[in-house]
C-alpha cells in the first residue's frame, strides 16, 4: 500500500467516525455535541485529491472546540492511550495466516455462572487475496460463519467451543476446523481498577485455510470502562505446533479497542487488530499485519451482544476490506 492510499484510509476511517458522532448527537447544537464531532464539525476531508488539502484541513470556524475542553472531555485520555501502543506497532520491523473467523477484541468479563452464550461471527472478505497462497484457497469473497458456545461456569472461570465454517467462490460451504477455549479472569469482587482475565485457545484448522493445522493463542484482556469511555488491550500470542510457522515460534499479535457510549445503547469506536511477526525479531512493516475497523456495539438488553465494523488493510500482508458482525445471545442454562 503506498502512502497516498494509506492517506486516504486514515481519512476515510476518521471522517466515518466523525460522521457517526455528529449523527447520534444531531439533535443538539454543535457546541453541545460529542467532543470531536464539535471539534472537527467544520473540516472536510479531500478523499481523492490532495491539491486542497491544507486548505480544506483549516476550516474549523467558529466550532473549534478548545485544547481544555479536549482535556476535560476524556479524548485525549483515550489517544494517549494508544499512543505507546501504535508507536510499537510501527517501529516493529513471514507471518501466520490471517485470522478472520473471529475478528473481537475480548473484554474481561466471563459469561455468568450457570449461563451459556451463543454467538454467531459473520465475516465477509470484500477486497481479499485472489489467488491460491501457500496452499491456502483466496480469501476473496470468502464468507466466514463461526459459532462460539461459551458456558459460565463460575466466577472466575468459563469455556467456550468454535466451529468455523467457510465459503468461496467456486467452493461449496466447508467445515474449517473446531478451537476450545478455558479462560480464567480475576473476581470483579476483589475489585480491581482494571479488569484482568486470561484466555487459552488451542485447536485444529484444515490445512486448505491455514498454513497451521494446530495452534495456541494465549490472550491476555486488561480493560475498563471510565465514564462514557471504554478501552481493552489484548496483547495476544500465538503458537504454532504443525505447521509452515512452527520455526517462527512465538508470534505477537495485538489487539486494541476503544469506544464511546454515543447514547446508553449504542457505543461507537475504533478496534485494531495486528500480528507482528515473532516476540524475538518482528517482521517487517510490509510483511505484518495490520486492520483498523470502525466499529458499532448496540447495547439493546444485558441478554444480547451485537458488534459489527468494516476493517481496512494497512499493509499488502492484510487482506483490504472486511465486513464483521457479532450476534450473541446469552442463555439462562
Amino acid at each position: 500500500m503506498n502512502n497516498l492510499s494509506f492517506v486516504r484510509h486514515a481519512e476515510f476511517i476518521m471522517q466515518l467516525i466523525i460522521f457517526l458522532m455528529g449523527r447520534c448527537d444531531s439533535d443538539r447544537p454543535m457546541r453541545d455535541r460529542h467532543p470531536m464531532a464539535a471539534m472537527w464539525g467544520g473540516i472536510t476531508f479531500p478523499f481523492f485529491s490532495t491539491s486542497s488539502r491544507s486548505r480544506e484541513i483549516l476550516l474549523i470556524k467558529d466550532r473549534f472546540l478548545t485544547l481544555d475542553r479536549v482535556f476535560r472531555s476524556g479524548v485525549v485520555h483515550g489517544c494517549l492511550l494508544a499512543i505507546p501502543f501504535l508507536t510499537l506497532i510501527l517501529a516493529a520491523g513471514p507471518i501466520r495466516a490471517q485470522d478472520n473467523y473471529e475478528i473481537q477484541v475480548y473484554g474481561s468479563d466471563l459469561v455468568d455462572p450457570a449461563h451459556t452464550m451463543v454467538e454467531l461471527h459473520s465475516n465477509f472478505t470484500i477486497d481479499g487475496s485472489k489467488t491460491i497462497v501457500d496452499g491456502m484457497y483466496p480469501t476473496n469473497h470468502a464468507e466466514h460463519e463461526t459459532v462460539e458456545i461459551t458456558h459460565g461456569f463460575n466466577d472466575w472461570f468459563e469455556c467456550g467451543f468454535y466451529i468455523f465454517t467457510s465459503i468461496t467462490e467456486g467452493q461449496s460451504w466447508q467445515w474449517v476446523g473446531n478451537h476450545i477455549r478455558p479462560r480464567v479472569a480475576v473476581p470483579k469482587k476483589w475489585h480491581w481498577p482494571v479488569g484482568v482475565s486470561l484466555s487459552n485457545e488451542i485447536g485444529y484448522q484444515r490445512r486448505q485455510y491455514s498454513v497451521d493445522t494446530w495452534t495456541w493463542e494465549i490472550r491476555p484482556i486488561v480493560d475498563q470502562k471510565v465514564g462514557r469511555w471504554y478501552w481493552s488491550l489484548n496483547p495476544t500470542l500465538d503458537r504454532s505446533f504443525h505447521g509452515e510457522s512452527v520455526n517462527q515460534g512465538v508470534v505477537f499479535s495485538p489487539n486494541f479497542k476503544f469506544s464511546y457510549d454515543l447514547t446508553p445503547k449504542v457505543a461507537g469506536g475504533l478496534e485494531y487488530y495486528g500480528s507482528v511477526g515473532p516476540v524475538t525479531g518482528f517482521d517487517a512493516v510490509s510483511q505484518q499485519q495490520h486492520q483498523i475497523f470502525p466499529a458499532i456495539d448496540l447495547n439493546i438488553a444485558p441478554q444480547w451482544e451485537i458488534n459489527f465494523g468494516l476493517g481496512v488493510g494497512l499493509t499488502g500482508a492484510t487482506d483490504h476490506l472486511i465486513a464483521k458482525m457479532i450476534l450473541g445471545y446469552r442463555f439462562n442454562f
